[in-house]
């Protein structure tokens, strides 16, 4: 997701929505492109530095021109997902990816290697605009966007579909907006009534606006302390509820807009 500020939803997201697919069936990769490194965190590795193998080691085995097995540094956690970890060294890498030849294409030219084995591929993002992100943005089929129901986080909208415009054009002629996720929403508020309703209104002709709606709850918080999806924390939960038809509406249109799943990669 690209906004400037986090606390959008988009780590959790990238969690529910990846379980959600492997419980449908799905062979999915989550790629922690993160160096705050949330995405590792929330599927239940705490201890970071101690990973010895992170996408940090693989994009500079890319840099360096070094083999790199299939199933190098892929982590499986309890409920079937396949990640690939970061950590905050993460950060020095995206100062030295500056001068290399080709450094959009970094992390395009590792998925490449893997990506016939997963049906699909989610990339977590740190919630600025660098380097990183720009090859997320050049690796990806599609964007997600998880937009907090509250006034200010729309405000970014228009810059954002800016900046993906700019890279369809500069660098990945095939990305696309999937669609918007309105996440973290306090439906009892009038300020999330009105921002669901801006929104609906001054882009729902131009993109895709999900139905499900991620409702404020407590459960979701809990599930990324414990490691799990909030599937595996509290099924019955409203979050959990409202991330199992999310899934089954990025499912949905998959189908119905002919994707191979092979090549759906999907970049939040």
């Amino acid at each position: 997701m690209l906004i400037k500020n986090g606390g959008v939803g988009k780590t959790t997201t990238t969690v529910n929505l990846g379980n959600g697919l492997a419980r449908n069936g799905k062979k999915v990769l989550l790629i922690d492109l993160d160096p705050q490194g949330d995405l590792t965190t929330s599927l239940g590795y705490k201890n970071q530095d101690s990973i010895e193998t992170t996408i940090k080691t693989l994009m500079e085995k890319v840099i360096q021109e070094m083999p790199v097995n299939k199933d190098e540094g892929i982590l499986q956690n309890e409920e079937g997902v396949h990640l690939i970890p970061a950590n905050i060294e993460l950060e020095a890498l995206e100062i030295s990816m500056i001068k290399c030849v080709n450094k959009e294409k970094i992390l395009k030219q590792y998925v490449e290697k893997v990506k016939d084995d997963y049906d699909y591929i989610l990339i977590d993002c740190r919630p600025s605009l660098g380097l990183l992100t720009i090859n997320a943005l050049a690796t990806a089929d599609s964007v997600i966007i998880p937009v907090q129901a509250q006034y200010l986080p729309l405000k970014g909208m228009t810059q954002l579909m800016q900046t993906i415009d700019k890279t369809r054009v500069q660098i990945n002629s095939k990305l696309k907006i999937e669609g918007v996720l309105l996440t973290i929403a306090d439906m009892k508020t009038k300020l999330a009534k009105t921002a669901i309703e801006t929104l609906r209104n001054n882009y729902g002709r131009r993109i895709k606006i999900y139905n499900t709606i991620i409702p404020m709850g407590v459960k979701a918080a809990e599930s990324t302390i414990e490691g799990k999806s909030v599937y595996a924390y509290d099924k019955k939960s409203k979050p959990a509820i409202a991330y199992e038809e999310f899934t089954k509406e990025v499912l949905k249109n998959g189908e119905r807009d002919k994707f191979r799943t092979s090549e759906c990669r999907w970049f939040i």
